[in-house]
């Protein structure tokens, strides 16, 4: 269906697309969110006088959707996608698709939108002309991996912005309902006009959504006063920190990982990469990895943060460096699952040897439990140095 609005000559343009195979594999009845967005203005969708809109309710053919897409991201305009449905992995390559009408868990990998498809078609626009909404439901394996990996097994590059929500397996006992989209219908719908970044916020907020991860280029809700340290120089005047902790204490892993990564992502385009403003936003997520219970992770972030460090030219001594590895080798430590455990040893030792830190044999401790591993099965964490 295409709708037209306005009067201008380069009208904005908003692609939405719903979809969802067809029947027990249904995840999320996303067509039903059309109705309330077939409702509002078209220049809403947009933020622009004049709109074309163009909706995809649940194709059957990932090529018809990749033409969609194709044409949409030739726009001249600012491009809006919004995305509704559900994600699930292939089975060889492990990559995230969106499922279609004929998707089946067997056929993913053929009747599904492979989600980087997305991003390559949308890297020929000009950076800060392209915003992309989701409301997506995942199969329990992508969610499993994005509670592994946090936000950036869904990341369309820094120069898209990504808002949405990302909800786990609804009771199979029912489908789940794009309930962030229709927020936003309703907002819109009030004759309201907030600009993507509050829309977002007052959506997370009425969608009604425990336990979702969101997702957004900037935080959702910053609160004006430090409760940790920040990296000097220039910073926005309200602080994100306390509210990123609040939602970790309060178990909203996700969502504080989120806005964490998201930050990241700000401060490397600011100020590029290995930059303090950058580091310190590592040191974060992998603090939140720490909070969440995912000690393989964490270990993996300090390391990288440590890493990060000494490329900085930072001594081996630094207390920076210093903590970065003595925290590694804590979380390290702590992993009970074999493999990631001997996957993330050689960089770890490697580590050590360049910053033995302050506890004499930390290197020896840690090439000792290496062996047991070998040896045997797993060896219950226990403290290692720093926390």
């Amino acid at each position: 269906m295409l709708i037209t609005g306005g009067e201008t000559t380069a009208p904005g343009t908003a692609l939405l697309i719903a979809a969802a195979p067809v029947g027990r594999g249904r995840l999320v009845d996303a067509g039903s969110v059309l109705p309330a967005l077939a409702a509002v203005p078209p220049s809403a969708l947009t933020g622009t006088r004049a709109a074309t809109v163009v909706e995809l309710a649940d194709p059957l053919d990932p090529q018809t959707v990749l033409t969609r897409i194709r044409a949409a991201a030739t726009a001249e305009g600012p491009l809006f996608l919004y995305v509704t449905g559900q994600l699930q992995l292939d089975r060889r390559q492990r990559l995230p698709h969106l499922a279609l009408a004929r998707t089946t868990p067997a056929t993913v990998r053929y009747t599904g939108l492979p989600w980087h498809w997305l991003a390559s078609e949308l890297t020929i626009r000009r950076p800060g002309t392209t915003t992309v909404v989701v409301d997506l439901v995942t199969a329990p394996e992508v969610w499993q991996r994005l509670t592994d990996e946090g936000p950036r097994l869904l990341a369309l590059g820094s120069a898209i912005r990504l808002y949405g929500r990302v909800a786990p397996p609804p009771d199979r006992r029912e489908a789940a309902v794009p309930a962030y989209l229709a927020a936003c219908a309703a907002i819109w719908r009030s004759g309201a006009r907030p600009d993507p970044a509050a829309l977002h916020e007052q959506a997370a907020l009425q969608s009604g959504s425990a336990g979702a991860l969101f997702l957004a280029p900037a935080p959702v809700v910053p609160v004006p006063q430090a409760v940790v340290p920040v990296p000097p120089g220039p910073r926005p005047v309200e602080d994100p920190h306390p509210a990123i902790l609040a939602a970790a204490q309060a178990g909203r892993h996700g969502e504080a990982a989120a806005v964490a990564a998201a930050w990241e992502q700000r401060e490397l385009r600011a100020y590029g990469p290995g930059s303090p403003q950058a580091i310190h936003w590592l040191e974060v997520r992998a603090d939140l990895a720490r909070l969440a219970g995912d000690p393989a992770l964490s270990c993996e972030l300090w390391m990288a943060a440590a890493d990060a460090r000494l490329a900085r030219q930072q001594t081996a001594d630094d207390p920076d460096v210093e903590g970065a590895v003595d925290r590694a080798h804590h979380q390290w430590e702590q992993i009970t699952d074999r493999e990631r455990a001997r996957v993330a040893a050689p960089r770890l030792v490697a580590l050590r040897r360049r910053v033995p830190g302050r506890q004499r044999g930390a290197l020896r401790v840690l090439q000792r439990r290496l062996e047991q591993l070998h040896a045997g099965p797993p060896v219950a964490g226990r403290p290692g140095p720093g926390s």
